[in-house]
């Protein structure tokens, strides 16, 4: 953990397993009709996401799938604290992201918040683009539900629901444009979305980067809890 991370009350007990390898287990569920598969190793259809897991990082044969799936001399991002490649393979150390877990979270449909649909993906676009909450694809709006505030007819606020393991679902690209923040809107459509998340059954969670403080302390404000810290690594194929 890093000095950043100190400060950060990590309850590694809280949530379930299958949230330490959330991108494959949604990749073998609810979303495996996005898969492109290979043995122990998935990715999502690049249009629809940029996720790429293996069953077990500590597994050679995962590895071997993975090399047959991106090809030699390919590089990919994977999550995980005990990830080891066999020989011939190079890696990277990149960022640290936090896990939370809603525990508390006051949820609650917001009459302003609307379903966004294709038709809005070139407006989406446009705000992940200027507010970068996180990387976002043509297609990843079809990974689950998501929600927008407007003003004046421009989409001013987002949130919706990306990974989906067994029982749980993630709340991602929450942005809201410069102009319009300090207002609550990124707050209330959290809290919209995690509405309808628990209606069917799943627990919200969410991802942030490690570095990202302020988002970090607002989500722990309002009901969530960090449960772990990921570390995100490149790796490169054998040639």
């Amino acid at each position: 953990m890093t000095a950043q991370l100190q400060t950060f009350d990590l309850d590694p007990t809280l949530g379930a397993p299958v949230l330490d390898n959330a991108a494959w287990e949604s990749l073998n569920g609810v979303h495996s009709r996005f898969a492109i598969r290979i043995g122990q190793a998935a990715r999502y259809q690049p249009e629809v996401a940029g996720f790429v897991a293996i069953a077990d990082g500590t597994d050679e044969k995962s590895w071997h799938d993975l090399a047959q799936l991106i090809g030699p001399g390919a590089t990919v991002h994977l999550s995980g604290d005990d990830l080891r490649p066999p020989v011939g393979w190079t890696s990277a150390v990149g960022g640290q992201g936090v896990q939370l877990i809603n525990v508390s979270l006051d949820t609650r449909v917001d009459p302003e918040a609307v379903e966004l649909g294709a038709a809005d993906v070139p407006e989406i676009l446009d705000l992940v683009a200027r507010t970068k909450p996180g990387p976002f694809a043509p297609r990843t709006i079809e990974l689950g539900r998501y929600l927008g505030i407007r003003s004046e007819g421009k989409l001013v606020a987002l949130a919706g629901e990306r990974l989906q393991p067994p029982g749980w679902t993630e709340i991602s690209a929450v942005c809201t444009d410069p102009d319009f923040r300090g207002r609550g809107l990124a707050t209330r459509l959290v809290r919209s979305v995690a509405a309808g998340i628990i209606a069917r059954g799943d627990r919200a969670l969410l991802h942030a980067v490690s570095t990202n403080s302020n988002a970090i302390r607002l989500y722990e404000s309002i009901g969530f809890r960090a449960r772990r810290v990921n570390t995100f690594s490149a790796f490169t194929s054998p040639s």
